[in-house]
Parts: C-alpha cells; sequence; structure tokens
C-alpha cells in the first residue's frame, strides 16, 4: 500500500487550484481538477441496525466484499451537508462555472439524484433552492445545465477513447459513497487500524460498518467509517469524524437506493427552449511521450510528502495558476492571514500558503505544517 500522503491531505491542496489573482494565489501549483473533493457531512450518524443481523465477516472478509462489487446500477438520492468550519459560500454550478462547482459543497446542506448504468451512462442531479443543476454523461455525451439561469455546456469525448473522461464528467457536482470509500480503502496500511463495528441500515438496507482508525495520535482524524451494503458489497454510506467533536463532520450516504439499471430515457438529456449553450472543448489525446524533456519533467512540480500515513504532509512548489475568477474571492473569504502566507483550517484538514508560493497540506495542526515548512 502506499505510505505517503493520505487522501485528507490532497482534498484541501487540490481545491486550491486554477485560482487567484493576488500574490499568494498567483503561485499556486497546477495540480488535478477535484473530483471528490467534495466536503460535506450528513447531520447525525449512520441509522442503527435493525432487522436480521448480516452474517458476521473479519474486515479482510468485508474488504473482499467491496472488491468484489460490480460497477453500480442504480438510482437513489444522496444526502450531504457540512460541519467544517468554514462559512456558507455562495452557489455555483456547473452550467455557469463548473470549475468552481465543487467549492460550495464544502459547506452547507445539499441533496442530489443519483441514476448509474456503467461506466457509460451516469447522471447527478444536484437539488439546490428554487433550482436545479445536472451532469450528465450518455456514452460519448456530456451535458451539464443549471437550470437557475438556463444555460448549459455541452462536450464529446474522442470516440477512440482518448483523452480524460472525468475532466468533464461532472464527479465534482456530488461525491457518491462509492467514490469516497474507494479512496481511502485504497490508501489502507500500517497506521490504520480496521475493524467491523455492529450493523447498521441505511436507505432500509443493511450494511456492515467498516471502521478505520488511525494509529496516531497527532492526525485531525479520528475515523473513517464506511456502510457497506450486505448483499452487493457496494459502500452506500461514508462518514468521517474529526479528533475531539463528538458527530461527524463528513458523510454522506443514500436515503433511498433502488438497485438496477434507470430507465434509459433518464441519460438522453436536451437543453430546455431558450437555453445559452457553451461548447467544451474536445480532451486531447496525450501519448506520454509529449513534452518529455528534463525542462519539462521540472516544470511539472511535483508534490513532495514529509512523514507517512495520517501523519504525512504534502508540499507543493511554487506553481503558476490561471486568470482571476470568482473563485479567489471564495477562498480568500475562507482563509485567515498568519505570519508569511494565509490559511485554510478545518475540522478534518488545514493547508498553509505562503508568500513564495509553497503550499503545506495535511490532516495534522498547522503547527506541524509550519514545522515542515521550515525544514524545506
Amino acid at each position: 500500500m502506499d505510505a505517503g500522503c493520505w487522501n485528507p491531505c490532497g482534498w484541501v491542496a487540490v481545491a486550491m487550484t486554477g485560482v487567484g489573482d493576488r500574490k499568494w494565489l498567483r503561485w499556486l501549483p497546477a495540480v488535478a481538477v477535484p473530483a471528490v473533493i467534495a466536503a460535506g457531512a450528513l447531520a447525525g450518524s449512520l441509522p442503527a441496525s435493525a432487522g436480521d443481523p448480516l452474517p458476521a465477516k473479519t474486515p479482510e472478509q468485508v474488504l473482499q466484499l467491496i472488491a468484489q462489487h460490480r460497477e453500480p446500477a442504480l438510482s437513489g438520492t444522496l444526502e450531504q451537508s457540512s460541519e467544517l468550519g468554514l462559512p456558507e459560500l455562495p452557489k455555483t454550478g456547473p452550467g455557469t462555472d463548473s470549475s468552481n462547482a465543487w467549492l460550495e459543497l464544502l459547506t452547507g446542506p445539499h441533496t442530489a439524484r443519483v441514476y448509474l448504468d456503467g461506466p457509460d451512462n451516469a447522471r447527478v442531479q444536484v437539488m439546490d433552492r428554487l433550482a436545479e443543476r445536472n451532469a450528465v454523461r450518455h456514452g460519448n455525451e456530456l451535458w451539464f445545465y443549471n437550470s437557475k439561469d438556463n444555460t448549459a455546456s455541452h462536450g464529446q469525448l474522442p470516440a477512440d477513447g482518448a483523452g480524460r473522461p472525468d475532466q468533464y464528467s461532472g464527479k465534482d457536482s456530488a461525491a457518491t459513497p462509492d467514490q469516497l470509500a474507494s479512496m481511502f480503502l485504497a490508501k489502507i496500511d500500517s497506521s490504520t487500524e480496521v475493524t467491523v463495528g455492529a450493523d447498521i441500515q441505511v436507505a432500509g438496507r443493511a450494511a456492515y460498518n467498516l471502521v478505520l482508525t488511525p494509529k496516531s495520535g497527532s492526525t485531525l482524524v479520528s475515523s473513517v467509517a464506511v456502510a457497506v451494503d450486505g448483499q452487493t458489497g457496494l459502500p452506500i454510506g461514508f462518514q468521517v469524524r474529526a479528533r475531539g467533536q463528538g458527530d461527524p463532520v463528513f458523510a454522506v450516504a443514500y436515503t433511498s437506493l433502488t438497485l438496477g439499471a434507470p430507465d434509459a430515457s433518464v441519460f438522453a438529456f436536451s437543453p430546455p427552449p431558450g437555453a445559452t449553450v457553451k461548447e467544451l472543448p474536445v480532451p486531447k489525446h496525450k501519448t506520454g511521450t509529449e513534452h518529455a524533456t528534463p525542462q519539462a519533467k521540472d516544470s511539472a512540480h511535483k508534490p513532495a510528502v514529509t512523514g507517512s500515513g495520517w501523519d504525512s504532509v504534502i508540499a507543493f512548489q511554487a506553481g503558476t495558476a490561471g486568470p482571476a475568477s470568482d473563485t479567489s474571492a471564495l477562498l480568500q473569504q475562507a482563509t485567515v492571514p498568519v505570519q508569511g502566507g494565509r490559511l485554510l483550517s478545518t475540522a478534518l484538514v488545514n493547508v498553509l500558503v505562503l508568500d513564495d508560493g509553497r503550499i503545506f497540506a495535511g490532516s495534522v495542526p498547522v503547527e506541524r505544517l509550519q514545522a515542515v515548512a521550515a525544514q524545506h
């Protein structure tokens, strides 16, 4: 298993991309577009168990059950909200600026309807107040729509599968328990204790409660719990608890769930009359040999990791960012000035952005970030 930075380090560090006109923002590194950075918490905790108990399984058997589940075909409703200690930010949406859509998922409650049928058919409907946002993939066709201003974006993936479908997949519009669980389970190593708690009920289905507990006492994360459907092995609930706090600060779970392929018409989308439609550029295929010079490799600004497991800190070198955008103003609201830069602090992740352009992030106290920065 990878002993480097656990995913909490990447949540906010990844979120700090493509923004800024101020000095500390101009130097942000060009890291990946967030896919499942979503931070939100289902108020309370996963429901208590009820009904017939599931057959007893060891942690290894539950992990095997998850590994054996197939690409899901389902329809359901996800509930998500946030208790990370950040101010509620204005709503954005993929119909207007999909690069900012992830940011408002960091705060406030959210409800999303999800429809999945294999890897090539997906629809997510995020239900805002008096509005609705849609992200739809049907084969190679991609649509994003915001009913608030009747705007849409359309893209088409290359027929040969070139490019990166996730670039415009809409996965930043809502994160399913399956996606979030995959992030964490892929990083299990010796720094984590894995146990199975009492059975729970999620969306009326009996589920195993797989609990990941850091062995370290200095990380901000107390535990991660994955509700695993006892019949299919599909993760259907996910929550994170922060050290020193009783209620979960991050969770997302199905409140209703129907297994089986949705009607095909769900994935057939056409913008309403009068909608403003923007065409997205076709993702370009890269062979892997382009720009392979040493200078280009140096310019990639690969992050460095200090420490291991839950205590690790990820550091980005000074990079470049895109032009000023609404995102920079929103991030400015969410950060506070500290000596030598600015700090984005949440219950689970701290991110230190220095004036010289370096960024240090981790699920650790800010004092550890400052110590690592001093060593670099």
